[in-house]
């Protein structure tokens, strides 16, 4: 008979059952939020509404056909101006954007729709766009995010999630998965690709492919997240483990107890 190395949910108490269960409740929940916010963040920079890797490239290295108000206005500003104001704002973009123009045609449509937010004192870390100083500042070519935005983002997400991923693995390691090598590359997969997917930040600065790996590194960690959810949701409440583990594990009868 093969030698059971970890305890299985059944043989755990009930209240670690629901302490895990409510863990990936909140944890899935918070993946579903954070696709909507990647969809928000770049969807749309390339003027079409679906996600693409171009949207990517747009995003990490710039768009050296347009300018980063053009950009945003193209995607997750898309909606804050009504369409023929926008026509306007791209005509005078696509004309170099001169000064003599930005008090008549364009300061108007700013101070309605886009000074509110975009000011120093309701933002401090958004564009200014109160004045044509701080309008210039992004109506120059888009290169994309700073080496300076990346570095702060890349932290973040290297240590938030590596915390999640610590946690909903080692839920999944009480499940019963065969074979045994297949459980620990689920385990190891995302945190590669977290470092795999953050390093093609940089790159894609370097050459615009890279935005493919971003692609194929968010999905690998998005899949993994996906079997250790599901696998341990269900074998937590539904799952009959087999009779090698029943041996082995009805052993410790303590562990039923709450």
């Amino acid at each position: 008979m093969s030698k059971v190395n970890y305890i299985h949910f059944q043989f755990l108490p009930m209240s670690v059952r629901v302490l895990f269960s409510m863990v990936l409740l909140v944890f899935g929940t918070g993946y579903l939020m954070a696709m909507f916010q990647v969809w928000e963040s770049h969807a749309g920079k390339d003027g079409n509404a679906m996600l693409s890797a171009k949207d990517l490239m747009i995003s990490y290295s710039g768009n050296p056909e347009g300018t980063r108000m053009e950009t945003a206005l193209r995607g997750p500003m898309s909606d804050m101006l009504p369409a023929e104001k926008k026509t306007v704002v791209f005509e005078w973009l696509h004309n170099k954007s001169p000064q003599e123009d930005f008090d008549s045609k364009i300061d108007p449509i700013l101070q309605e729709h886009c000074v509110a937010c975009h000011n120093p004192g309701a933002n401090p870390h958004l564009p200014d766009l109160s004045n044509f100083d701080g309008v210039s500042k992004v109506t120059a070519t888009d290169t994309g995010m700073t080496i300076a935005t990346l570095v702060r983002v890349s932290h973040i997400h290297l240590f938030s999630i590596t915390f999640i991923f610590f946690i909903i693995g080692y839920i999944y390691t009480h499940a019963y998965v065969k074979p045994a090598w297949f459980k620990c590359v689920v385990l190891a997969t995302p945190f590669l690709s977290l470092l795999v997917d953050i390093a093609a930040w940089y790159l894609t600065k370097l050459w615009t492919g890279f935005a493919w790996v971003i692609i194929i590194g968010g999905a690998l960690y998005g899949l993994c997240f996906a079997i250790m959810w599901f696998t341990s949701m269900y074998q937590i409440w539904f799952y009959k483990v087999p009779q090698e583990i029943v041996d082995s594990e009805g052993r410790l009868p303590s562990l039923h107890k709450a």
